[in-house]
Formats: structure tokens, sequence, C-alpha cells
């Protein structure tokens, strides 16, 4: 019993040292930006009837308030569209639309299913040595630890407009989400679904 009561004490030890550890060094890399990259790539959520929902409207209002301030020129849109019915990078692009961003300025990617695939497929799909990560502030570390461990310089700006109790949930299930990063990129190394080289410029 006393064996097993330090397995788990050194295991919980270990799971927040990782995760307090990317959250440290990674949020150094949060800021209001005001200069950089080019390239924002903006990070899916879920989408109903073909419109983002409000995790994912704060991200894109974020772009458009950077795209309108001229700190970016593009916009790469990651999300998921592993059905014919479902298409997150389809909905931002109609909503970014609608706010007046030209049809040119938004280049799509339908295979990132999840942040790490949206991070390798920006570097090995798009080509991206440096772009500007929009999402919130709970996903940015996990977010900016994934880019930048895959080869990227990318820096963050956080999405936030309030919804404290939406974030502090969030917050909690980043912890092994987050783990799950580091595992990643430590062991498993998967390859995501690849293809043809895009240009976003």
């Amino acid at each position: 019993m006393r064996f097993l009561l330090i397995i788990i004490i050194l295991l919980t030890a270990a799971v927040f040292g990782i995760y307090g550890g990317i959250q440290y060094t990674y949020s150094k890399r949060i800021a209001s930006f005001n200069g950089g990259p080019d390239v924002a790539l903006v990070l899916g959520a879920s989408v109903k009837s073909r419109k983002p929902n409000s995790v994912l409207q704060e991200r894109l209002d974020a772009a458009l308030k950077l795209y309108r301030a001229g700190t970016i020129k593009k916009l790469l849109l990651s999300g998921d569209n592993r059905t014919v019915e479902y298409n997150e990078p389809q909905a931002m692009k109609e909503y970014l639309m609608e706010k007046g961003i030209p049809e040119r300025d938004l280049v799509l990617d339908h295979a990132g299913r999840r942040t790490y695939d949206s991070c390798y497929r920006a570097k090995e799909i798009f080509q991206l040595d440096s772009a500007l990560i929009v999402t919130q502030g709970f996903h940015l570390p996990r977010a900016l630890y994934l880019c930048n461990r895959l080869g990227m310089n990318a820096v963050g700006v956080a999405a936030d407009t309030g919804h404290p109790a939406r974030w502090f949930g969030s917050s909690i299930r980043e912890i092994p989400a987050t783990i799950q990063a580091w595992i990643d990129i430590t062991f498993r190394k998967p390859t995501p679904l690849l293809g043809k080289h895009e240009k976003v410029f």
C-alpha cells in the first residue's frame, strides 16, 4: 500500500511538473501583439449548423481585430473537416468574409483535427516558419508548445472576452491535454494527414 502511494505521488508530481513547466515557459510568449509574423494561425473549435460556437467566434473576432489593425496580412484557418457534413474551416471562412475580410486573405486547412495536427501541417504543408497563434488563453501555452517544438517560431494572442466559469473548466481539461501533447512530442511523434504543399502567400 505504501509503495502504491509513493508511485501515485511521483506520477502526480511528474504530471504537474510537465504541465507547470509548459505553462510557465510558453505563457511568456502570449501578448497583446503589435508586430511580428504576417500570418495568424486560427485554431478551430466546434460549429453547429455551419456557425461557429462562442469559443470559435471569440478566436475569429480576435483574428479579425488583428487583421483590421494591419498586424497580420493572411489568416490560416485550421479545423476539422473529417466528414462532408462537418466543416470548421469553411464556417470560419464564411464568418470572416461576412465581416469584410476578402477571400484572397483566407487560407483553409481542412485537416486540423487537433492542435498537434494544425501546428504540424502549418509547418509541413503550408511551410510557415513563424505564425501568430490565435486561441483562448487557457489553450495558448499548449498550442505554443506544440507549434514551437514542431519547428515554427510561434507567438500568441489570447482571444478571451470573459466567461470565467468556462475558462476554469477548460483550464482543468488542459492538464491531460498538455500531458498528451508532451507525450506526442517526446515519444509518439505521430504524423497527421498530409498532402501537397500549399502557399499562404
